[in-house]
């Protein structure tokens, strides 16, 4: 990849710092995400399949 001179390089702490953030915020967006899966979920079931009652 072509970079212009004069480009500031990250230092080997800065890495450091920001790798070991990226996890946190990934498992966040993973965590979300669910949440917001099994919410669908429940408003589903309790709009469609609850007012149906028992199937016999």
């Amino acid at each position: 990849m072509f970079e212009p001179d004069g480009t500031p390089q990250p230092d080997a702490d800065e890495l450091h710092r920001i790798f070991r953030r990226a996890p946190a915020g990934a498992l966040a967006v993973a965590g979300i995400a669910t949440v917001l899966v099994f919410a669908l979920w429940l408003v589903f079931y309790l709009i469609v399949f609850l007012p149906r009652g028992l199937q016999q």
